[in-house]
């Protein structure tokens, strides 16, 4: 299965690689929120399609910006292979820009409590209202929103995750770990996800602990990886043991890292949940496609090369619908503590 999927990310991703904005409809939106006026992109096909389209959020990382996700500006960005996908299957796709924190840069206003510098916007309030306007000016369907961030965008990812996962139908993060030091509501309802961290991240450690850029501080921490899939398999009430594990074919005999993909849950189930661990991999979407820099990698560290971050995301997105709630209230009990750090070691079963 697992094989499969790879396969199919790296043939979509290289026969879209060359003309990736050819067709798509890149404008900017305005919105006004209580906190100053807010801005993003959206993306649209120009192709015309019946029927309300599926919406994607792409949540960019902390010092980024929704022109540089989308490879609108220089350098390398693996998640602009959602411009191909989004013209390939009629998808909606909105980028928002984040506020500026107490450094300076722009970021977002995740669940990290202890992240001194991060603004002090309603960025779920911002996110919601984006979603609101995309479905009724725009065609979105309500009942197919997903979610998709890197580092401090796949942080925001798991907040919305906890605080409008009623709204939406599933989430993907890239680099990225749920908080220690939690500041966020606590999450009740259950989402497929797809969670993808390299072993080797200098940024946001695999292990958990303090999130820190070339030695910052004050960034805040956050837990194991491996804890926050935890979480959320049993948020969805899916078995500890996973349905299948699989290291993805290796297609660079000169890339030092390897992509194994663990999935809770049944293929086309309403819940799963999957995990992509790269070892030795760093702070970077893997991307057969989208290849970032020697620079780069001496930075943050190496980039995997077996699979395409936004094709396997698609792939889970697809075919899930977002589920009613009254659904998930039995299946949530033992996350309604999410908010206490006391209360990880009981929900991650350790």
């Amino acid at each position: 299965m697992f094989a499969m999927i790879a396969r199919y990310a790296a043939v979509a991703a290289l026969a879209c690689t060359a003309g990736l904005a050819v067709g798509a409809d890149i404008q900017p939106q305005r919105l006004q929120r209580p906190d100053g006026e807010r801005e993003y992109l959206r993306v649209a096909p120009q192709t015309p399609q019946a029927g309300r389209r599926p919406l994607i959020i792409l949540l960019h990382g902390h010092g980024g910006s929704a022109r540089q996700l989308l490879g609108l500006g220089a350098g390398a960005a693996p998640l602009s292979q959602w411009l191909a996908i989004a013209d390939r299957e009629g998808l909606l796709l909105a980028a928002p820009d984040g506020a500026r924190g107490g450094d300076g840069k722009q970021g977002w206003h995740d669940c990290r409590a202890d992240a001194a510098s991060s603004p002090q916007t309603d960025d779920t309030g911002f996110i919601a209202a984006i979603i609101a306007r995309e479905i009724a000016d725009d065609r979105a369907d309500p009942e197919r929103v997903y979610v998709m961030g890197m580092s401090n965008g796949g942080m925001m990812a798991f907040r919305l995750a906890a605080e409008m996962g009623e709204r939406l139908a599933g989430f993907a993060t890239v680099g990225a770990s749920m908080a220690r030091h939690n500041g966020c509501a606590a999450a009740t309802h259950p989402l497929p996800a797809l969670i993808i961290a390299g072993t080797a991240d200098p940024v946001v450690p695999y292990g958990g602990g303090e999130v820190s850029l070339f030695g910052g501080k004050g960034r805040g921490e956050v837990i194991p990886v491996a804890d926050s899939a935890a979480f959320w398999r049993r948020l969805d009430g899916l078995s500890d043991i996973p349905r299948a594990v699989e290291q993805l074919p290796h297609l660079d005999p000169a890339d030092p890292t390897r992509a194994t993909l663990t999935q809770w849950g049944e293929d086309g189930a309403a819940r799963r949940v999957q995990l992509l661990t790269v070892s030795g991999g760093g702070h970077v979407e893997p991307s057969v496609a989208h290849r970032v820099g020697a620079l780069y990698i001496r930075l943050l560290g190496r980039q995997n090369g077996d699979a395409e971050s936004a094709e396997l995301a698609w792939r889970l997105f697809r075919d899930q619908r977002r589920q009613p709630a009254a659904d998930s209230r039995s299946r949530s009990s033992r996350a309604l503590s999410m908010n206490r750090p006391s209360s990880w070691a009981a929900v991650a079963g350790e």
